[in-house]
């Protein structure tokens, strides 16, 4: 059973609205382009009349991946807090002091602590969005990786690193499986580049080509499918008694978690090639 917890709420999408302004004229003035493909998929959702919860899922290359990639959504999105995103973020980046905490909670960034595993507040807070029928989007990583730190197998493929196991929790537990998306982001990592020395680390560099993909949902039979030799004597339904910390559970959170890594990286694939990085093609702007 999900603890119901206590998150900021009310007009903090005006708050986002802001943020999210910003980004555009960040894009406006020429500081960087962006192009989305793949928009009438999120769009169909956001605005389903079944109002399931939503979750997508991208890999993660830079710091200003959240929020500079919703700058490609349309201003409309800021309007209401059930049309922009939840996320989680990291106590020791986004919440060191009160003025950072107070802006990432109105940014409706759910606080998450590194090494506190899947049961945690934040964790229990985005079943509860979930359920509620909100966003949720996840870089599933947990922290930042450039297409220059992949591992790279014997036929020259890169590779994800792997997922945490909280997007298999969140999904094992919400009590209706919601829309999962896959995305895929490029050129943020030109953007702003890791490894720079200080004060260079904390400035854009001018002219990056950014590039947001958005692929198609996930098919609910490809998580209930991968659940099925992790509790064959159960029945074949996402069930609640998986939250208990067993061998079971942490295998079905495993199989959920693979199948999400899997997906990603195959749209990664399909934009960037096996590398992993640069578009293999220009997407066009839906």
């Amino acid at each position: 059973m999900v603890a119901r917890e206590s998150w900021p709420s009310g007009n903090i999408w005006r708050d986002y609205l802001c943020v999210g302004l910003a980004c555009k004229a960040a894009i406006a003035l020429g500081i960087c382009s962006l192009r989305v493909k793949g928009l009438s998929t999120l769009d169909t959702a956001l605005h389903s009349q079944h109002k399931h919860g939503i979750l997508t899922v991208s890999n993660h290359i830079s710091t200003l991946d959240d929020p500079l990639a919703w700058a490609a959504l349309p201003l409309r999105y800021y309007l209401s807090s059930t049309t922009t995103r939840w996320t989680l973020g990291a106590s020791d980046i986004m919440f060191t002091n009160p003025i950072f905490s107070t802006f990432f909670r109105l940014g409706q960034t759910l606080e998450t602590f590194r090494g506190k595993g899947v049961y945690q507040p934040s964790v229990d807070a985005a079943i509860q969005k979930l359920s509620d029928g909100h966003w949720i989007h996840l870089f599933s990583e947990g922290k930042v990786n450039q297409p220059n730190t992949y591992s790279i197998d014997s036929r020259g493929y890169a590779h994800l690193p792997r997922f945490k196991w909280g997007v298999g929790r969140i999904l094992m537990e919400a009590p209706i499986l919601p829309v999962i998306i896959p995305m895929w982001l490029t050129g943020f990592d030109r953007l702003m580049p890791e490894g720079r020395t200080f004060p260079y680390k904390y400035f854009p560099r001018l002219g990056a080509e950014l590039t947001v993909t958005i692929g198609d949902p996930i098919p609910a039979r490809d998580i209930t499918s991968c659940l099925d030799p992790c509790l064959s004597n159960r029945p074949q339904r996402l069930i609640a008694d998986t939250s208990e910390a067993t061998f079971e559970g942490s295998k079905a959170r495993a199989a959920v978690t693979t199948i999400i890594h899997q997906r990603v990286e195959e749209l990664g694939r399909a934009v960037s090639g096996n590398e992993l990085a640069a578009p293999l093609a220009s997407p066009h702007q839906c």
